[in-house]
């Protein structure tokens, strides 16, 4: 097939499944209690989200440069957040298109070595993105173990209903959970060398690894891991503003703290896997899904959380995504 054939059916996929998330996201909801919940809401604690996310992504750019620093020392803060900022705007295009993106941005304002090559080549950015991307999915999975847990109760009652089981063991599903991962792992290992998916997954598991001994051997191995646990509070705190901002609109979110923000965030957190553009249509269907099953409430009220929470970031990445934008039509 032809790559470019290729290409356009790949990101059409994409948008389709976007729009079929979408569409089963906002299926049989009433519009008119849905536009009422919305003039309920506390909409100074939406402007104080987006200005966190704003800050979120200047967090990440800083986060970035120190892995940038070793290969490139003249890696200018301004160059990374731009980088950051346009990569947003970009992946609400092409899913995962931003990261090619903001990887040559900085390869364009490297500077040189004595024989005229940057320093910062291509693919070595592309090394410290794929290090960045897998700390924050180290990241998430611990969360996400951590919901587990706090929330194993609920989960729990939820699986049995669906499922028509007993209630399940959190302590017993985390053992059979590592069993059946070392299970799979190992199978990997034996048969990697007759098919190449499960190479890759091996591959997947040693650049985990690599990314975690690489952050090690940075000369501020130290501020890394803070930034990367500041960032992930300011994405708790998102979700905890658009939480603050619906409990007075008597949606059913009056009794959720700070705990449920934590739940939510990372439910949310699942949908940067799904491969459609800028998380449209998987954040919303997941986080409603979420809302439903385990809060019970209802889809009109978990439909404006979603939007509320993604449809406010969308805007701070085209606003910062089209300054950096700017800033760097005019640097060129």
């Amino acid at each position: 097939m032809d790559k470019r054939l290729g290409n356009i059916l790949k990101y059409s996929l994409s948008a389709l499944l976007a729009a079929a998330l979408l569409w089963f996201s906002f299926r049989g909801i009433d519009w008119n209690l849905f536009f009422g919940g919305l003039g309920r809401c506390s909409w100074q604690y939406v402007l104080l989200s987006m200005f966190i996310g704003g800050y979120a992504f200047w967090i990440r750019s800083r986060r970035w440069r120190e892995t940038l620093l070793p290969i490139d020392p003249s890696t200018g803060r301004l160059t990374t957040l731009n980088a950051v900022n346009i990569s947003y705007i970009v992946n609400m295009v092409i899913p995962r298109g931003g990261e090619i993106a903001r990887c040559g941005i900085i390869t364009r304002h490297s500077a040189k070595d004595a024989e005229g090559k940057r320093l910062a080549s291509f693919d070595k950015v592309l090394g410290t993105v794929i290090v960045d991307r897998v700390w924050d999915t180290m990241v998430m999975l611990i969360l996400l173990a951590v919901v587990w847990l706090v929330f194993s109760k609920q989960l729990g009652e939820s699986f049995s209903e669906k499922l028509g089981a007993v209630n399940f063991s959190s302590t017993g599903i985390l053992l059979a959970g590592l069993c059946l991962v070392a299970l799979l792992l190992g199978a990997c290992w034996f048969l990697r060398g007759r098919n190449r998916f499960f190479a890759k997954i091996l591959g997947f598991v040693e650049g985990i690894l690599t990314g975690v001994k690489e952050c090690f051997r940075m000369p501020s191995w130290w501020k890394f891991l803070m930034l990367t646990l500041l960032l992930w509070f300011a994405y708790w705190a998102n979700s905890a503003c658009i939480l603050g901002s619906l409990a007075g609109a008597g949606m059913g979110f009056e009794t959720l703290g700070p705990l449920d923000a934590l739940f939510l965030m990372s439910v949310g957190s699942i949908s940067s896997i799904i491969p459609v553009p800028g998380g449209f249509g998987a954040y919303h269907y997941l986080t409603t899904l979420a809302l439903s099953t385990i809060y019970g409430i209802p889809a009109e009220s978990g439909i404006i959380f979603a939007v509320l929470s993604h449809e406010s970031q969308a805007l701070v990445q085209i606003l910062c995504g089209g300054a950096s934008y700017l800033s760097e039509a005019i640097r060129k």
